[in-house]
């Protein structure tokens, strides 16, 4: 019986039944859920502090995230044929968000400066 749906029951090697494999699938899909939305509201800081929506998608930035990506992912096992493209899909969907932020929140910019 687990103390905490978010702490780990069964490590992947003692897994014996699909029950538990997907348990912690589960598991991991919840701590995931819960970065990516902390990862997204860094998305959205950078757009409330970024002038120009120019300054949104930045090449370098993106090579510079997937580099550094590739390599956490050779120390923890992660294969890079899983890790790049996935990063790079995820980076893609952050660039479409934080151009969306971007623009609500400089069209509301002088509104609130109206106040």
């Amino acid at each position: 019986m687990r103390n905490s749906p978010d702490v780990r029951a069964v490590a992947p090697e003692a897994c014996r039944t699909m029950e538990e494999v997907r348990a912690e699938i589960d598991r991991l899909d919840r701590a995931l859920v819960r970065l990516m939305a902390e990862r997204q509201a860094y998305i959205e800081a950078a757009a409330r502090i970024k002038d120009r929506a120019s300054e949104v998608r930045l090449e370098w930035r993106i090579e510079d995230v997937v580099a550094k990506v590739l390599a956490a992912a050779r120390h923890e096992g992660l294969s890079p044929a899983i890790a790049e493209p996935v990063w790079r899909e995820l980076i893609e969907r952050c660039i479409a968000h934080e151009h969306e932020s971007w623009r609500l929140f400089h069209e509301a910019a002088p509104q609130r400066r109206a106040m």
